[in-house]
């Protein structure tokens, strides 16, 4: 469970423990892992266990550490790919080292867990495998380039993978959450004129919860869903049916009216 310290992570990881399974917690801040292993004590099972892994998901050995720590509880059947970051800020002024760390902390995060928890899982037998995508991936929002970007490329990802490890028993799918209340998006719900275009163009017009993601995603890693692969489920009150949420005010207000309309310099010169 990459990201599994807080928010969705830590709500997809209370649904397996409640059901009897043992999980691994991933992630960079080890007070915020073990806070979030402790919460989930009193839902364990006999005999079941959370342990902890700390290390940044776009490293390979953390990863393939964490998928082994797993593999050694019990035999692998499941991996869920939570960690993310998001950014604002115009296409046009956005650093290369933006652009990088998002796509590494999204896409390449979620390649790093399905490739080593794809071999395991394959090797045990089959199983289910989740990606945390976003209604980014299905809808534009202006300002959010490399976010959106890189929830495209894990919705892509998750279709590759399904097909290619289809034969071995292994499902992989992704969940497109809305704008749910998690430490992630506090500033984002803080703002209330994006905010309200978030609800404007919702059908169901209320922000999302975790549960409503970690229920989503407790159905793809289950039986129930042992037909299903290589599909991204939008979880978001039907938001991706209209528009993406208006961002412009914020960008302006922080990266002001050139930026945002493109009227920015070519690089290197004056």
């Amino acid at each position: 469970m990459t990201g599994g310290g807080s928010g969705i992570g830590l709500e997809c990881a209370r649904r397996l423990v409640r059901d009897g399974a043992s999980v691994v917690l991933t992630g960079r801040t080890p007070e915020r892992l073990e806070a979030g292993a402790a919460s989930l004590q009193a839902d364990l099972a006999p005999g079941a266990r959370v342990v902890t892994s700390t290390g940044d998901t776009t490293d390979e050995e953390a990863v393939a550490a964490a998928v082994a720590a797993a593999d050694s509880l019990a035999p692998i059947a499941f991996a869920v790919a939570s960690a993310g970051r998001g950014g604002l800020g115009p296409i046009v002024t956005t650093p290369l080292e933006e652009w990088t760390d998002v796509l590494a902390t999204n896409a390449t995060g979620t390649f790093l867990l399905f490739k080593h928890a794809g071999a395991a899982i394959a090797a045990r037998g089959g199983g289910s495998m989740v990606a945390i995508s976003s209604i980014a991936a299905a809808v534009t929002h202006p300002f959010m380039g490399p976010y959106c970007v890189s929830k495209a490329a894990i919705d892509a990802l998750v279709r590759q993978v399904a097909d290619e490890l289809g034969r071995a028993g292994v499902r992989v799918n992704s969940v497109r959450p809305g704008i749910v209340d998690t430490d992630l998006v506090s500033m984002i719900m803080d703002d209330e004129a994006v905010m309200d275009s978030y609800l404007t163009n919702m059908p169901v017009s209320r922000t999302g919860h975790v549960d409503d993601v970690a229920a989503a995603v407790r159905f793809l890693l289950g039986p129930e869903s042992g037909w299903v692969t290589g599909t991204s489920i939008s979880v978001d009150g039907g938001h991706h049916l209209r528009r993406g949420p208006d961002f412009e005010p914020a960008a302006r207000a922080f990266f002001g009216d050139d930026a945002v309309e493109g009227r920015v310099p070519p690089h290197g010169t004056a």
